[in-house]
């Protein structure tokens, strides 16, 4: 494992070979606008694979998928909806994960949990987005702790939970937050919370129906 400090004022070339190995699928930890993450290409099965493995996470939970605009989400998604582009245009980029239907043969069946839909989050903002931008792919991004344990948001537990078991942790620091974003999904006219977050229902309501 190799870690890098905020402090350390990682220049453009290491982050260029962070993002480039991330794209080769090695495991990145990286602060988010909400919590720190394991990252790796979200393409790529094998290393999606090794997510589970290091977290103990379980099978049948998907993984969020970042991306850092939209012309990634048209190529792992079968459609966007009126609904699902109104609740882009309120809160992308932001904390609000939406379940889109996928398309076939795009992203491994493993980061939807064997789902015909995957979750996705646009960010605009940090190293998260860079690592994205730099890349060039859709990255998944759970939190970084091991599955049942605190949500990744303090640097110390990170380094004795995962540091033996990834390629890179980029430290920037303890997080103050950790709000996790908001999970929904649009099923016909209405919008359903799988998860309240960041994004409270009340912001949601403004702008579409809510399902019960």
């Amino acid at each position: 494992m190799t870690k890098y400090k905020k402090t350390d004022k990682i220049d453009n070339g290491t982050i260029l070979k962070i993002a480039n190995d991330l794209k080769e699928g090695k495991l990145v930890v990286f602060p988010t606008d909400t919590v720190y993450a394991i990252g790796t290409n979200a393409y790529n099965k094998e290393a999606c694979e090794r997510i589970y493995e290091v977290k103990g996470r379980p099978k049948n939970k998907p993984l969020i998928v970042l991306i850092s605009n939209i012309s990634m989400l048209k190529e792992i998604v079968d459609n966007i909806s009126y609904v699902e582009q109104k609740l882009i245009d309120t809160f992308w980029p932001g904390s609000l994960t939406i379940k889109f239907k996928k398309k076939d043969g795009v992203i491994p069946n493993v980061v939807s949990a064997g789902d015909t839909y995957v979750r996705v989050r646009l960010i605009k903002e940090g190293i998260a987005y860079k690592l994205i931008e730099l890349s060039g792919v859709p990255i998944v991004a759970p939190s970084a702790n091991l599955s049942g344990s605190l949500t990744g948001t303090k640097i110390e537990n990170i380094n004795n939970e995962l540091g033996s078991k990834v390629d890179y942790i980029l430290d920037y620091g303890d997080i103050e937050s950790d709000t996790v974003s908001t999970i929904v999904q649009v099923e016909g006219e209405k919008v359903h919370i799988i998860r309240e977050g960041k994004i409270k229902k009340e912001e949601i309501a403004k702008i579409a129906s809510l399902k019960n």
